[in-house]
């Protein structure tokens, strides 16, 4: 069965740095698209980041410059690493996957990510 496991997320002041890693339980090259999202109280889940098989990758214009979305094949490991935190990006972050048929895998728990003083 498949499913992805997020962490890394914390409690980190405004300005600061934390990496995001998601381990998936199928082989990586099984999937076409692999994306961060979050979803912060009160607000729906939004697309951050995403990576294709072939390495392009795309960022919501609210990360860009900030967050980079990579992948480690051979561990099947997908990472988000943010920097310059800003208290806006608190949120619950899950990551997720489309295979060739751009089918959505199964939602893991996520990972919190607060940004305060």
């Amino acid at each position: 069965q498949v499913r992805f496991v997020e962490s890394g997320g914390g409690l980190v002041q405004p300005g600061g740095s934390l990496r995001l890693s998601c381990a998936t339980s199928k082989n990586i090259f099984s999937w076409y698209l692999m994306a961060w999202y979050r979803q912060a109280p009160g607000k729906q889940r939004e697309l951050v980041a995403h990576i294709l098989s072939s390495g392009t990758t795309n960022y919501a214009d609210s990360v860009k410059g900030r967050f980079t979305i990579s992948r480690d094949n051979a561990k099947n490991t997908m990472y988000l690493q943010m920097n310059g935190l800003k208290p806006e990006d608190t949120a619950v972050y899950y990551c997720n996957a489309r295979n060739l048929y751009l089918e959505l895998g199964p939602w893991g728990q996520g990972t919190q990510v607060t940004v305060s003083s």
